[in-house]
């Protein structure tokens, strides 16, 4: 975030000056209030630390069964990858590698990444590789949803025990317990701090000062022909075809930009997709049920309405939140920060700033209803009296939440301040 005494806000492209933040304190920008640092005691050790516990955890998750069925003496377990390998088999492959992806690939490869990186400099060596690597943790966090994956998991036992009689696995706790080691471990990990461990191991200067060269009426990083990186943080002088092009972190090798490429354009693209696949999401059935008295189309509203019916009203609000709020609200957020950026207006910038953020946490909550599929169709498969299977809504429905995610990641917030800086510029020329 930092180069030299200089850090720039990476939502409004504010350039301002690092000051000293007590010990779990936060510094935040002083025009849109984003958090820029946060001051955490022995922070790579905590994250080291969690890491570490994250392994055995995710071991033990995803070898012993997370909940089971019992009818007339039948037993049925399931794994998490049992789970996504019956869908697999199901043919609704694209949910399989989704589930896989958010809750066993990401979070196991963020954990590796974090280790591969915290470990050698525990022992005062540089990790090998380390640039990539890193690069890599910063493209998994977003992705690893092992939080919904725990309040997807509660949903389904609810609708599981109007079925048959529930057998909680050991794996239920560990992943509950999962959640909150790896949300501490990415709290802990600071990139800051990591940084500067690695230039003091390598015994190389962290980075040049550059705040003398820069002119005094420059007020944002692209004005001063800075760009920052976001993944390590570091502000850099950008090359002149920077305005069209992206160039590399001259110390992490992530793409730089002074603004995202095309930024309203693939967000647009992303957005209208979205929609498009938001109508048959909420329209076709998202389950079927086969059962002694019949087959039964469940969709995500009359899933809704069955956990009201049955007195789990506090989860039939979640899921109404999570599932049908959540994805149009988010969908109508992002069309309105579009718009109004590219119909230049600078008013209400800092409410603006502050849906964007919203945006961007809510968006992982939509995979609840997801997961809890995945459990229904893995575990209800008693043959002649009653199975579940996965409809193409659900495939629809993950498209929409992937799609809106690829959205919020696609547009910039720094653009909406762009027309700020543009409008007092226009006002003090008629001044």
């Amino acid at each position: 975030m930092t180069d030299g005494k200089l850090i720039a806000c990476h939502e409004c492209d504010l350039l301002q000056r690092e000051v000293p933040v007590p010990a779990g304190g936060v510094l935040r920008c002083r025009r849109c209030r984003a958090q820029l640092y946060r001051d955490l005691p022995n922070s790579l050790d905590r994250a080291l630390a969690f890491s570490l516990a994250a392994v055995v955890l995710f071991v033990v998750s995803n070898v012993y069964p997370i909940v089971g069925l019992t009818v007339n003496g039948t037993v049925v377990e399931t794994t998490l990858l049992g789970a996504v390998d019956v869908l697999y088999k199901d043919g609704k492959w694209p949910i399989a590698g989704l589930v896989f992806a958010t809750t066993v690939l990401m979070p196991m490869m963020l954990t590796v990444s974090m280790l591969w990186l915290l470990v050698p400099l525990k022992y005062d060596r540089a990790p090998w590789g380390g640039a990539a690597i890193f690069r890599l943790s910063r493209l998994c966090q977003p992705w690893g949803m092992t939080e919904v994956l725990i309040l997807g998991l509660l949903v389904a036992l609810v609708k599981l025990s109007a079925i048959a009689g529930v057998v909680v696995g050991p794996a239920l706790w560990s992943f509950g317990a999962l959640m909150f080691v790896l949300a501490a471990a990415s709290s802990a990990f600071d990139t800051h701090i990591l940084w500067l461990r690695v230039a003091a191991v390598e015994h190389r200067d962290v980075a040049p000062d550059i705040a003398g060269s820069l002119p005094h009426d420059g007020l944002t990083a692209a004005q001063c022909g800075l760009a920052l990186c976001h993944d390590c943080g570091m502000l850099a002088r950008a090359p002149a075809h920077a305005h069209a092009h992206e160039f590399p972190c001259p110390r992490c090798g992530a793409a730089m930009h002074l603004r995202k490429p095309a930024s309203l354009s693939r967000t647009w693209a992303f957005l209208i997709a979205a929609i498009v696949m938001y109508i048959p999401a909420n329209v076709l059935p998202v389950m079927y049920t086969n059962s002694l008295f019949g087959t039964e189309n469940d969709t995500i509203l009359s899933g809704v309405v069955y956990l009201w019916t049955s007195g789990s009203w506090p989860l039939a609000v979640v899921v109404f939140v999570a599932s049908i709020a959540v994805p149009m609200l988010k969908i109508l957020a992002l069309v309105y920060l579009t718009l109004s950026t590219q119909m230049h207006s600078p008013w209400y910038a800092v409410e603006r700033t502050k849906i964007y953020r919203i945006v961007e946490f809510v968006g992982r909550w939509s995979m609840l209803d997801i997961y809890v599929i995945t459990m229904l169709v893995a575990l209800v498969q008693f043959q002649a009296l009653a199975t579940i299977q996965a409809g193409n809504a659900a495939i629809a429905f993950g498209a929409v939440v992937v799609l809106t995610m690829f959205a919020a990641m696609a547009f910039d917030p720094r653009l909406m301040w762009d027309e700020v800086e543009q409008d007092h510029a226009r006002t003090r020329a008629k001044a």
